[in-house]
């Protein structure tokens, strides 16, 4: 079974994961015309229309003093990229109102640049998250191109390495009709397939089959693997399953879902609902699902949902 198409993934990079060890030769390579520097600021990225801004090191005032700060994202073509965590007063001098946040982006960059910006403010993230040692709460300080934390204090010396959050996300389907649900804070019609979080002991079979138990109240049989997409708000790697149902009737029982329905694929297609935009594994497990039935597909009858905006919850008054 072909791959699904998925935003985040195709991003073209090789990942030069030996340079990371070499910094004399990073270094040079950052003192080339090669280098290009993908800036965050804010978990905020830099792009212009359909494409990210990468920018010499120059632009920025980045010497070979400055390697520490960096990320080594790789090499994509002829550039070599690194990622920045910018300071206000470096992120003030290219105009803040061009940076934006990554969720607005997905829909107008190209794949390749929609993954390095993904790609780099993950990163970025989890550098955030692990400035201070787990184990002792001493300061700790990024080495091997940004890709290891290590402790800074003497006789502890923890290591922190990248780490995801791994998620189920499903399409449950019964005889010819499929499980959609609705989260609180969705606008109202806005629908999606089930998803959470796999918990330590469990199989990923066994996290689709608790989840979709505990928010619709729908048991499960024969899964099927389709896919997975690395997800950085902030950090997980979906991952993506059709799943069969033993039985039918809906019950929301732990409070994650405001609504949850079964819909034909006659009821997709009139618009009953509003689906996730085509840039999310969601669309894609409904698409295939949809697109075996026959007939015009998802694609063709133009059902992507927009991308998602949340409501905002009431003032405290």
């Amino acid at each position: 079974m072909s791959e699904l198409p998925v935003t985040f993934a195709a991003s073209g990079i090789d990942r030069c994961t030996a340079l990371r060890r070499e910094p004399a030769r990073l270094a040079g390579l950052l003192s080339s015309a090669a280098a290009r520097i993908v800036p965050v600021w804010q978990q905020r990225c830099l792009a212009d229309g359909s494409a990210a801004l990468l920018l010499p090191p120059a632009q920025l005032g980045l010497g070979r003093d400055d390697l520490a700060r960096l990320t080594l994202l790789g090499r994509r073509g002829d550039d070599v990229l690194f990622a920045i965590d910018l300071a206000e007063q470096e992120a003030a001098g290219l105009g803040t109102a061009r940076f934006r946040p990554l969720p607005e982006l997905m829909g107008a960059l190209d794949a390749a640049d929609a993954a390095l910006l993904a790609y780099a403010r993950a990163m970025i993230n989890w550098q955030r998250q692990h400035a201070f040692c787990g184990r002792c709460g001493s300061a700790n300080r990024v080495e091997e191109a940004g890709f290891v934390m290590v402790c800074s204090r003497s006789g502890c010396g923890a290591r922190s390495f990248p780490r995801l959050d791994p998620a189920i996300i499903v399409l449950v389907h019964r005889g010819r009709r499929c499980l959609l649900g609705r989260q609180p804070n969705w606008p109202d019609g806005r629908f999606s397939t089930i998803a959470g979080f796999v918990e330590p002991g469990e199989t990923l079979e066994g996290a689709l089959r608790r989840e979709v138990r505990e928010e619709t109240g729908i048991e499960t049989g024969a899964c099927e693997y389709l896919g997975s997409q690395p997800w950085p708000f902030p950090a997980s790697l979906m991952i993506g399953f059709h799943a069969e149902a033993l039985s039918q009737d809906i019950r929301l029982a732990d409070g994650e879902l405001a609504e949850a329905r079964w819909l034909s694929r006659e009821d997709i297609a009139a618009g009953a609902v509003t689906l996730p935009p085509q840039t999310s594994i969601a669309f894609r497990l409904i698409e295939r699902w949809f697109d075996a039935g026959g007939g015009r597909t998802l694609a063709e009858l133009g059902l992507g949902g927009p991308p998602l905006r949340l409501r905002q919850a009431p003032a405290a008054g």
